[in-house]
């Protein structure tokens, strides 16, 4: 069986206006300046538009609700339970008919 490397890379994440020491599995690195690049573009979107008359606490809670939201309906498309259901059934039916 392969062996998981336990081996943490420490990195320094630029988000916003923040940089940010994380411990993350090395093939995981790209995966997390990802997230950042998406939340400093999301929180600069907001605070161009809402500077001023939000404060930055808002402003990164507009941004955080965005990315949930972004999420969730990302999540609910991939959403397989239903087939997941009938593959069940077909296949119950398929055994039935040939006798396994």
């Amino acid at each position: 069986m392969a062996e998981q490397s336990t081996e943490k890379l420490r990195i320094r994440l630029h988000v916003y206006d923040t940089d940010m020491p994380v411990n993350i599995r090395p093939q995981d690195e790209p995966l997390y300046r990802d997230a950042a690049s998406l939340i400093t573009k999301t929180m600069n979107t907001y605070a161009e538009r809402y500077k001023g008359p939000k404060n930055d606490k808002e402003i990164l809670y507009m941004a955080l609700i965005e990315i949930a939201l972004r999420y969730e309906m990302e999540k609910s498309r991939n959403n397989t339970e239903p087939y997941d259901d009938i593959i069940k059934k077909l296949t119950s039916e398929i055994e039935e008919v040939l006798g396994c």
